[in-house]
């Protein structure tokens, strides 16, 4: 199944998008995508629950799609784990995942303006895949690691440079602005996605193209990153891992480039669906 949620800016409603392509609103069925709901075995009982009332649920075309899951207790990134981003960065490539927290309060819809930050001057973009947990998740086994996914979403982890490196102490102050963590269109469920170690992934600025890239190239799979960050805290149902972006940040090109407002940001990844953001001076 493909989840989305749709409508204004924390007033959203679920949906699901049939294999049809039809969106329908499932409201009726009665749960907002969060922490209960996949805690419960959510994905699941609402594909039962389709199977009966599908065709009782109303058809709809979002005007706007908030992000896919409701406000998930943490979400969780990783840091240079792509190798080819790791050289263009002039980093070495880390032994163990570098690990960094994004704050909730970042996420925003797929299509959503990016605000860039009051006195920001380097404003960045991040394509990445982005892990939904499915259930309690500590101390646990790699081998056992996927039991524990609920499915994948596209992920623009939006970074303030200057913030993130340059101002001392840890790299969350330059990631959590408002409007950073866009999210969605989609969470595709698990099933849904067989390799996700190997997805094409990419971002245009401007018609652009900066990032082209697979999610072979990240140095930790998924599988690694979920049983690694699982062993330092407990993931609860719908948090959220972003595991890292390709080269061809801003940061990374020679010059550097960083958002302007006006620019326009499109990014995607095979099979999860695409975003667009244009960008916008703090008010």
């Amino acid at each position: 199944m493909k989840l989305f949620r749709f409508g204004l800016p924390d007033h959203e409603h679920p949906g699901v998008l049939l294999p049809t392509g039809q969106h329908i609103d499932v409201t009726h069925f009665g749960e907002d995508y969060d922490e209960s709901f996949f805690a419960s075995n959510g994905p699941e009982r609402l594909a039962h629950w389709l199977t009966a009332h599908a065709h009782t649920c109303p058809e709809v075309t979002p005007d706007r799609f908030g992000p896919c899951v409701k406000r998930p207790s943490k979400i969780v990134c990783v840091g240079l784990n792509y190798a080819k981003h790791a050289a263009e960065t002039n980093a070495p490539v880390p032994s163990e995942p570098i690990l960094f927290f994004k704050s909730t309060t970042a996420l925003s819809g797929p299509n959503d303006t990016i605000v860039i930050p009051k006195r920001s001057e380097k404003t960045d973009w991040e394509v990445e895949l982005a892990i939904i947990i499915g259930k309690r998740a500590s101390y646990v086994e790699l081998d056992d690691a996927f039991d524990y996914i609920a499915g994948y979403a596209v992920h623009n982890d939006y970074s303030e440079r200057a913030w993130q490196l340059e101002r001392n102490g840890q790299w969350v102050k330059g990631k959590s602005a408002d409007t950073f963590a866009p999210l969605g269109p989609y969470m595709v469920t698990k099933h849904e996605v067989p390799e996700p170690n190997n997805l094409p992934l990419w971002l245009n600025l401007n018609g652009e193209q900066l990032q082209n890239s697979n999610t072979d190239d990240m140095i930790f799979n998924v599988p690694t990153l979920v049983s690694y960050i699982s062993q330092f805290m407990t993931l609860l149902p719908g948090d959220v891992i972003s595991t890292g972006t390709p080269a061809g940040v801003g940061m990374g090109l020679k010059p550097q480039r960083f958002l302007k407002p006006g620019d326009v940001v499109e990014l995607g990844i095979e099979g999860l669906g695409s975003q667009k953001q244009v960008a916008v001076s703090f008010q």
